[in-house]
């Protein structure tokens, strides 16, 4: 498969979700070939793209990247095999319910997970997770994701939030375009990691008053193309650095 074998924004979507994965092991947010970055595709049959199971994270090309249908069979049947039952599960969930979901990210990262395992979930300890202050979603962990049931209670728990922490478990974001749930992501990590830093000191934290961060997250939330900007920067870096993910 080759960029102009397909619809030019099939394309383009493509490329976007090739290049989140290869950001994703940069930044050291892989966890060797599991988690996953799904894309909805242009038009009504909620098919989206998913990475082929057992590939690292580095690895990911714009071409390898497996068509879903609803059902969570790929479109082409040579492909079926290179699905992880567990990643349908949690991003058709949303991609089926969200319109405004056209990206979804998943990942088990140590911050994130240590977040996930504690009682108050996300603290307003700095300006980096005050954005998400009041806009972060909870789902109770009930085991590996294989039952199809389960994306009833995800779906109900994200309800229009961008963000969710799977309790026990690790991060979820959303975004209306791969930059969008990229930033998310990389922010929720941020401030993940800030959290078990803070909580490691040996000295009580301080948690702003709620006014200040409710502003905060007002503030984020006006700003316009969210993630767009640092979007095009990271692309110009892996065009420089690792070319390969748009082949």
């Amino acid at each position: 498969m080759h960029g102009r074998n397909i619809d030019p924004q099939e394309w383009e979507i493509r490329c976007d979700l090739a290049a989140a994965y290869r950001l994703i092991a940069h930044f050291g947010m892989d966890d060797l070939i599991f988690t996953h970055l799904s894309a909805r595709l242009p038009g009504r049959e909620h098919r989206f793209l998913l990475n082929p199971y057992g590939l690292m994270f580095d690895e990911i090309t714009a071409s390898s990247l497996v068509v879903v249908d609803p059902e969570g069979h790929a479109v082409e049947k040579e492909e079926e095999s290179k699905i992880n039952n567990a990643g349908f599960t949690i991003h058709s969930a949303v991609h089926m319910t969200r319109d405004d979901a056209q990206c979804v990210m998943h990942t088990h990262t140590t911050a994130g997970m240590a977040v996930a395992a504690q009682e108050e979930g996300l603290l307003p300890l700095n300006q980096m997770s005050m954005e998400f202050h009041g806009r972060v979603a909870y789902h109770d962990y009930e085991g590996v994701a294989l039952d199809l049931d389960e994306r009833e209670r995800l779906v109900r728990d994200l309800g229009d939030n961008d963000v969710m922490i799977l309790k026990h478990h690790g991060l979820l974001t959303t975004g209306r375009t791969v930059a969008e749930a990229f930033y998310n992501m990389y922010y929720m990590e941020q401030a993940c990691r800030i959290q078990i830093a803070a909580t490691q000191g040996g000295r009580k934290i301080a948690l702003p008053p709620a006014r200040v961060a409710e502003r905060t997250a007002a503030q984020f939330a006006s700003f316009p193309g969210k993630g767009e900007r640092p979007w095009k920067a990271l692309r110009r870096m892996l065009d420089r650095e690792s070319p390969a993910y748009a082949s």
